[in-house]
């Protein structure tokens, strides 16, 4: 759709087709992290085509990876456990998921050539440099790793020192995938055990696809949704192919404006049906939306289906649960679009982890709402949205969220006036071609940031 930094989304025809959404993203992160501590040639097909792994893979390479891009992926010949110490800083960019799951593996394997510790600095672009690292941070320093990062919230750039780590059994405080599995990944290079203890359905991505790579893992179900889960030092971790799905948080977009919109009908192909990630569908059906699940079946340990949306004649409001929250924390912004276009008054709460993404998404969430003459209370935790007709022309300050372009995109698909986006060159962080696919299922799309239309 051009290389413009801003544009306008607005109503075309019902949204209708069939569309393939990017590789998820979560599993394309660990997949390449995975293949860089394994044993030989790792081949990860349908990879997610965005910034934000692109920035894993180059990560992988700085620290000794031979890393190659293929048609629809990536291959790496691994380092089997033995990195190479990093001669430069390794630039996360937008991705807090690289920072992460990175800074478990330098806290706690080795590099060829190097005395027992070295130091890797994790750096990111404006935004991640604003996100708070002390989660990861403690839980590495108990294990025996020096970790040094900005003021109290322990900001990026972030230093890590490798150490002669130990395991541990660690209670996240958050419902927080990343970062159990920065302790796990510290652990597979410490002596002993490591547990983590997850208070909710986080994603569990990792505990599906390390044993794809050979490596042990035990898991316990907990009651309230949580689980603990353990891994001891010392694996080996060998390649494998992987074949990633499509990315649901991406769908998610496309399946809102389909549902806010009476008439729309779109199929995403071979999308992800992780059940942690699978709370929007449900949210989706409790409010009149029409969802069909076809061809369901298992690819490198996850399910995986076709999945159409349909849009009813009027959506209805509906107070998510907070315990549903965990399960579509990056699907919220998805939420608000069809809680826009609801009859009545929708509520979210247990969404305070939205304040501190690449935007503070509630308030961001928030105004851009007010712009748009949609009523919208913002709470601590979360938003009340009362359903409405969205006015057009209103510009939307994205925040260089790719979250939040993308949801002011699908309002824009029932707007007669374009919705317009300050900027969406954040999008491509992870899903390019989002516009253009937008434009093929039938919205409008229009180029520039302020009203001007390009036939």
């Amino acid at each position: 759709m051009g290389s413009t930094r801003g544009l306008g989304v607005k109503r075309g025809r019902p949204l209708a087709g069939a569309f393939a959404p990017p590789g998820d993203k979560s599993i394309t992160h660990r997949a390449l992290c995975f293949g860089l501590l394994a044993a030989g040639v790792t081949r990860v097909r349908g990879a997610n085509p965005g910034e934000d792994c692109a920035r894993s893979a180059a990560c992988g390479e700085a620290l000794g990876a031979l890393v190659e891009r293929t048609p629809g992926g990536w291959e790496l010949r691994g380092t089997a456990g033995t990195l190479r110490a990093a001669h430069a800083d390794l630039d996360c960019g937008n991705s807090g998921t690289t920072m992460r799951l990175l800074a478990g593996v330098v806290a706690g394997f080795p590099a060829e050539g190097t005395a027992r510790s070295f130091t890797t600095r994790l750096t990111g672009d404006a935004s991640l440099s604003r996100r708070p690292m002390r989660r990861i941070a403690e839980p590495l320093v108990r294990m025996g790793a020096h970790v040094h990062g900005q003021g109290e919230r322990c900001t990026p750039p972030l230093s890590v020192t490798r150490g002669a780590l130990r395991g541990i059994h660690y209670d996240v405080p958050m419902a927080s995938a990343q970062v159990a599995t920065c302790v796990l990944l510290a652990g597979l290079a410490a002596s002993g055990e490591t547990m983590v203890t997850l208070p909710g359905p986080a994603r569990d991505h990792t505990e599906r696809l390390l044993p794809v790579f050979g490596v042990a893992v035990e898991r316990s179900e907990l009651r309230g949704g949580g689980r603990m889960v353990r891994v001891r030092g010392g694996a080996t971790l060998t390649a494998a192919d992987v074949h990633v799905p499509g990315d649901l948080s991406a769908a998610a977009f496309l399946f809102a404006a389909a549902a806010a919109e009476p008439g729309s009908r779109v199929t995403a192909r071979d999308v992800n049906l992780n059940p942690t990630r699978t709370a929007f569908l449900d949210v989706l059906r409790e409010m009149g939306g029409h969802v069909t699940v076809e061809r369901a079946r298992d690819e490198s340990g996850e399910p995986v289906g076709d999945v159409t949306v349909e849009g009813p004649d009027q959506l209805v409001a509906f107070d998510v649960p907070a315990e549903w929250v965990p399960r579509m924390l990056d699907e919220v912004p998805a939420w608000v679009v069809v809680a826009s276009a609801a009859a009545g008054t929708s509520r979210l709460s247990g969404a305070s982890e939205l304040r501190v993404k690449e935007s503070d998404r509630l308030s961001t969430l928030a105004q851009g709402l007010g712009v748009l003459g949609i009523a919208c209370e913002e709470r601590p935790d979360g938003l009340e949205v009362t359903g409405g007709e969205a006015r057009g022309r209103g510009r939307i300050a994205t925040r260089l969220d790719h979250r939040i372009a993308m949801a002011f995109a699908a309002i824009g698909c029932r707007t007669r006036e374009p919705v317009w986006l300050d900027d969406v060159s954040h999008v491509a962080t992870s899903f390019p071609g989002y516009f253009d696919m937008l434009a093929a299922l039938g919205a409008g799309v229009v180029s520039g940031a302020r009203g001007r239309e390009k036939s």
